[in-house]
């Protein structure tokens, strides 16, 4: 599937709504404008394998732009809004983009990074302009509504916040494939979570974090509809669920804490009723808050485990996590082997770093030491995030 399919067959049904402001993008509107944005890529020379980057707020551009480089065979790496001109301008940099979108509301930290990144040929800015950012409505605007001649599936490339040093990016090499083939991962994650045309899914986190951009572009691969919050507030999300009639939605654990500390009769106060999925992942939940979210939300809590590498994958829902409270779950993609620092593995019950086995291949960008480290000593197929189990 893919939103082109859904643009022929629910041309007027909305794909994405900004929580806030009310702004629906539909899907005819989705496809015609990844199509003309494709079509500047084009226009510009950027061919199947460049890269574009993508420094804005949650805004209804932000998921066009994404699709515009899924159909153009491009990596596109969606940068923090919360970073400083320097650390954009770093991973701007290092993911080689030849092509940089930004957005007016981000004027202040744009327009350093225009400074620092002179080098580059292509600045575009969204909702305005700034001194050396060119208008990109104005530049779409003539362009063609149909798709480019040579589509071929792109691929997101993002970073690692990490803990140590700076700021790694997540390579996968392109397939080469029809921009509507699933990829494994997520045809594993879909019936998963029973994500289809009928999903009406919350996202209240940045869509530059790996989890709501690649969930939300699910969605709208199978004909769902996106509700992307500008901002998260903890009271504003739950009228969020009752507004839109929402039935999925996705979280982190302070996200949970903050809505856990409204007084009661402001967490009573909305209609929760049509929500049917809530998933958290990122961090570890404190044991006490989740206890309270399914107190409160009912059963419908779920929990995964993995990492932007996409190399393995861990689920549970409320009535396993409740009988055996602090499991992330069971694996549902790629097979988990725990081993000692040789990388042999050990016995059940002892505790080692995890291995995920799985077809993925990934690379840090620019940093070959770093991927070497993710490597098993032993087993050609076997990747690790670093993490103990």
């Amino acid at each position: 599937m893919h939103p082109y399919i859904h643009a022929k067959k629910n041309p007027n049904k909305p794909a994405l709504i900004m929580a806030s402001s009310g702004k629906v993008t539909t899907y005819k509107e989705l496809d015609e404008r990844s199509n003309q944005i494709a079509h500047l890529f084009r226009q510009k020379g950027l061919k199947i394998g460049d890269g574009i980057s993508i420094f804005m707020e949650n805004n209804s551009r932000f998921l066009e732009i994404c699709w515009a480089a899924q159909r153009s065979g491009l990596y596109f790496t969606p940068i923090s809004s919360k970073l400083t001109a320097g650390e954009v301008k770093y991973i701007h940099d290092d993911c080689n983009s030849k092509f940089l979108i930004a957005s007016k509301y981000l004027k202040s930290v744009a327009n350093e990074i225009y400074e620092l990144t002179k080098n580059t040929e292509h600045h575009y800015m969204v909702d305005g302009t700034e001194k050396g950012w060119q208008s990109f409505e104005d530049a779409i605007r003539d362009l063609p509504k149909t798709p480019v001649t040579d589509e071929e599936m792109g691929q997101d490339m993002l970073y690692s916040s990490g803990t140590t040093g700076k700021p790694k990016g997540i390579r996968v090499p392109l397939k080469h494939i029809p921009i509507d083939q699933s990829d494994a991962l997520m045809s594993v994650i879909a019936p998963l979570y029973d994500i289809n045309e009928n999903t009406k899914y919350l996202s209240p986190a940045p869509l530059y974090h790996a989890a709501p951009l690649r969930f939300t572009m699910r969605v709208n691969y199978l004909g769902g509809t996106n509700i992307i919050m500008e901002n998260f507030d903890a009271e504003m999300s739950l009228s969020f669920i009752e507004k839109y009639k929402i039935n999925m939605s996705q979280w982190v654990p302070t996200m949970f804490v903050r809505m856990c500390k409204l007084p009661e009769e402001v967490r009573m106060k909305y209609d929760l009723s049509t929500h049917e999925c809530a998933i958290h992942a990122a961090a570890p939940c404190p044991i006490e808050i989740k206890k309270m979210m399914i107190e409160w939300w009912g059963e419908i809590i779920n929990e995964f485990y993995a990492g932007s590498e996409g190399n393995g994958f861990f689920a549970c829902n409320s009535k396993e996590w409740l009988s055996h409270i602090g499991t992330v779950g069971k694996p549902i993609f790629g097979i988990p082997h725990i081993c000692d620092e040789e990388g042999n593995e050990l016995s059940v019950g002892s505790e080692g770093t995890i291995w995920f086995e799985s077809d993925v291949e990934f690379s840090y960008h620019n940093d070959e030491k770093k991927t070497l480290e993710t490597r098993h000593p032993k087993n050609s197929k076997w990747t690790t995030l670093g993490d103990i189990g």
